[in-house]
């Protein structure tokens, strides 16, 4: 495969941006994916300071790759340095373990040109070697959230690894929050990105592929998701639903056996939340409330198991 001349590379309307942390053998295995696309995206991998070599193994194996060497472990944040070394108004986002599948991007982009109101293209999910359907998929194709005049369910979230974003949007609401670190640091800047009358979209015509990493550790990602949770809720919600969400936080680390990690973690951020507190408008209150009555209806309903 010849590589892409720069003058393709300079025209091109979208950047895609990679984070990492210590996965170099993961990362290296996006990358191939990702610059076998044969599309014209200049790619960008944020390395959050990684101690495995991960920057040194990427630049002797993708020199047109761009690389941007965080000095320490940002969480989600690391994105947001990738989006400044950019110059495209498009940005596509993965993982170190996602990667994008042939002409998504480029779909995604159409759609962000022709719905200038749209902020966020949330990308269909597909999972291992399978591919199976992505848990959280069909929750944003039956949003009931009001989508007229959108190509697809609006939402009020988005997986931060299978997005594409407008840049401005992404710049203009600030990015990841450094102190919500990761897991689940989508949930504020999309309550921001829709309180600034940004719209946030599912298209399950652009698809990107999770092939789950083994360097994982699924205990503290629980932990991580039920803090981030009530600390997102103390950040921007009103104060009937952030009592709301820590209850069901609290009863989640209970269930899950990370309390006694995740509940004094969620504490000791909770003062500096409470500084930082912006409560966002009643229309976007009230696009949380619907979201989550859709959330608690599919919980619900009872599922039928075979044999």
């Amino acid at each position: 495969m010849q590589p892409l001349d720069d003058a393709r590379r300079a025209q091109a309307p979208c950047s895609i941006v990679v984070l990492t942390y210590n996965r170099a053998a993961t990362v290296l295995e996006t990358l191939g994916k990702l610059v076998a696309l044969e599309e014209p995206w200049p790619i960008v991998v944020v390395d959050n300071g990684s101690t495995d070599g991960t920057a040194d193994q990427i630049a002797a194996r993708f020199p047109d790759v761009a690389i941007v060497r965080a000095p320490r472990n940002y969480g989600a944040a690391g994105r947001n340095f990738g989006v400044a070394s950019i110059d495209t108004p498009y940005v596509a986002f993965c993982d170190d373990d996602t990667a994008w599948l042939p002409g998504s991007v480029g779909r995604a982009v159409d759609v962000l040109q022709r719905y200038p109101s749209v902020g966020v293209v949330a990308a269909h999910v597909v999972v291992g070697p399978t591919r199976r359907d992505d848990t959280a998929c069909e929750p944003m194709a039956t949003s009931t959230l009001p989508s007229d005049g959108l190509p697809g369910p609006a939402l009020l979230g988005f997986m931060a690894g299978a997005c594409v974003a407008r840049t401005r949007a992404f710049t203009e609401a600030g990015g990841y929050r450094r102190d919500l670190f990761i897991g689940g640091e989508e949930s504020v800047l999309a309550l921001d990105l829709v309180d600034a009358g940004w719209r946030i979209v599912y298209c399950r015509e652009v698809v990107t592929h999770h092939n789950p990493s083994p360097v994982r550790d699924v205990k503290q990602r629980r932990a991580l998701l039920a803090r981030n949770e009530m600390l997102s809720a103390w950040l921007r919600l009103p104060l009937d639903l952030a009592w709301r969400v820590t209850g069901r936080a609290i009863r989640a680390m209970a269930e899950q056996g990370v309390l006694a990690e995740a509940l004094p973690a969620a504490l000791v951020r909770l003062p500096r939340a409470l500084l930082r507190r912006h409560t966002v408008q009643p229309t976007t209150v009230a696009l949380w409330r619907q979201m989550d009555a859709d959330r608690q209806r599919r919980r619900a309903i009872p599922t039928l198991s075979i044999g």
